[in-house]
């Protein structure tokens, strides 16, 4: 599992790096020096362009540093909505079109559909470039990259093709930057902005949460 999440975490971590540092400092890069320091839930909103705003909550681990100044994070994040009425009429066309349906002049809309949701569940491993800005302030970037398990559902497509359509599991990656302060040694509080890409969907998003740490080793 180590090694799974070394090799996702120096996929995402070469897009953070230069080129030079890279070369010069490879060999710092360790997944033995990964190690769980903390666990942090949040909670945010996030803008996807098939389905309305929604909320996403997330349980986030730290698990360190893998090198310097690279922290990783697996992150696993839920999120469920319901489909743009544009989306759901633009669907009713194109199912409109199939022969089994055109043949015999039969033309659906949004109402025959009716309302259809669809969730994502995710788990990602999230690589930041991690700074510390005055007053004790950490700031980071980064980038994620993993697997978006992706369920749509409805009363009028429950048990249908269409309802198969909107299932998947996929790949996505994100970007991210960020925030956080610690007011106390075991506590961190942070804020984050992020952007989702997965094959069906995009978003941007806003995060705010809270991580509880290990206490600082003597």
């Amino acid at each position: 599992m180590r090694q799974l999440l070394f090799r996702l975490a120096m996929a995402v971590a070469v897009t953070l790096v230069p080129a030079a540092a890279r070369a010069q400092d490879l060999a710092d890069y360790d997944y033995e020096n990964l190690t769980f320091r903390g666990i942090g839930f949040d909670y945010g909103y996030i803008w996807p362009d098939r389905v309305e705003p929604a909320p996403i909550w997330s349980l986030r681990l730290d698990l360190g540093f893998l090198g310097p100044a690279v922290r990783i994070a697996p992150t696993m994040s839920y999120w469920t909505s319901e489909f743009r009425t544009a989306e759901v009429e633009r669907l009713a066309e194109r199912l409109s079109r199939l022969p089994a349906l055109a043949d015999r002049d039969i033309v659906l809309t949004a109402a025959d559909l009716g309302p259809i949701q669809w969730s994502d569940l995710s788990f990602t491993v999230d690589a930041h470039v991690v700074w510390t800005a005055p007053f004790d302030i950490i700031t980071f970037v980064g980038t994620s990259a993993g697997l978006h398990a992706m369920n749509g559902r409805g009363a009028a497509i429950e048990d249908t093709f269409v309802e198969g359509l909107l299932d998947s599991m996929t790949a996505g990656v994100g970007f991210m930057t960020g925030v956080e302060i610690q007011p106390a040694p075991v506590l961190r509080v942070y804020g984050e902005a992020r952007y989702t890409l997965v094959s069906d969907v995009r978003y941007p998003g806003f995060r705010v949460g809270a991580a509880l740490m290990l206490p600082p080793r003597r």
